[in-house]
């Protein structure tokens, strides 16, 4: 079946805070989607409006044109890819997009892998949250082969607004450590700016009335500021999950004699956080170390 058939047979693997909204969009477009979930009851709602629940990855990959990947770490990825019950062992002639944010380096492993057994696959990591995946406007980077990206281009759309080919194999990974990088940095000068505002005793909320529309203003600022100033840290990304994400940017850094002092000052903030219990909270929660919150 081809990619621009508009209704093909998607396995979906990883229902998490973006995961679910991704498959509810291309469920609602039309096609015919099985998904996997560690937690089976995260799949309840889908399969209500019409999924169909598989018990292993592989399952879900078995028949499936177009497989799709959204979970939480790098070995996540590699036991749902390269597991004994997982989609390489079970997918035939399709195409396997990851959308999770992993390594530039497993990536290209993947790669190599999909394409020894016949398949066709994509590093395709996102940015924009909890919202850009509930309103279908995340920034998708792409890593892979050009024509595999046409390929996968009608249902990315299904799920973003900005999708970009960033190269071959890895390049999309890569392209999201970019993303986490600035927005490492972003998210403690939005933080000191709003600790700054309340210890001169300033109205937070007028503050950021003021500063929003001009040279400071960015998401983590004009999303996260609010939700700093009232204390809400329900995630929208999970600081368990940047904390991996700037390891993984640190290690390449590393790798490539690259310092990064901001994202690594931003990596030590976030494990002190991790340590006091608040790895589940919204990355906002970093607010907590600089006194910005109330």
């Amino acid at each position: 079946m081809s990619a621009t058939t508009p209704k093909a047979r998607i396995g979906f693997v990883g229902l998490g805070i973006m995961g679910q909204s991704m498959a509810g969009h291309l469920l609602a477009a039309g096609h015919a989607l099985r998904v996997y979930n560690r937690s089976a009851d995260k799949a309840k709602a889908l399969v209500e409006q019409g999924a169909v629940w598989c018990d292993t990855p592989g399952v879900a990959a078995a028949g499936s044109d177009v497989v799709i990947t959204m979970v939480g770490y790098p070995r996540d990825v590699e036991q749902v890819w390269l597991g004994e019950d997982g989609i390489l062992a079970k997918a035939k002639d399709a195409l396997l997009i990851d959308m999770t944010t992993s390594s530039p380096e497993l990536a290209q492993r993947l790669a190599r892998e999909a394409a020894a057994r016949g398949c066709r696959a994509l590093d395709a990591p996102v940015s924009g949250g909890d919202i850009g995946a509930r309103e279908a406007r995340l920034s998708v980077m792409v890593g892979g082969d050009a024509g595999a990206f046409a390929e996968a281009l009608p249902f990315l759309q299904l799920m973003g607004k900005t999708i970009v080919h960033t190269g071959g194999p890895g390049t999309g990974q890569h392209t999201k450590m970019c993303n986490q990088v600035v927005i490492a940095s972003t998210i403690m000068g939005v933080c000191e700016g709003l600790a700054y505002a309340r210890s001169a005793g300033l109205d937070a909320d007028v503050v950021l009335q003021c500063i929003s529309g001009g040279a400071a203003g960015s998401f983590q600022l004009n999303v996260m500021g609010p939700k700093i100033v009232k204390g809400d840290f329900a995630p929208g990304f999970m600081i368990e999950h940047f904390l991996k994400d700037l390891s993984i940017a640190l290690a390449e850094a590393d790798r490539m004699y690259l310092q990064l002092p901001g994202a690594a000052q931003a990596r030590q903030l976030y494990a002190t956080l991790v340590e006091r219990g608040h790895g589940r909270d919204g990355t906002q929660a970093l607010s907590l170390l600089y006194g910005a919150t109330a």
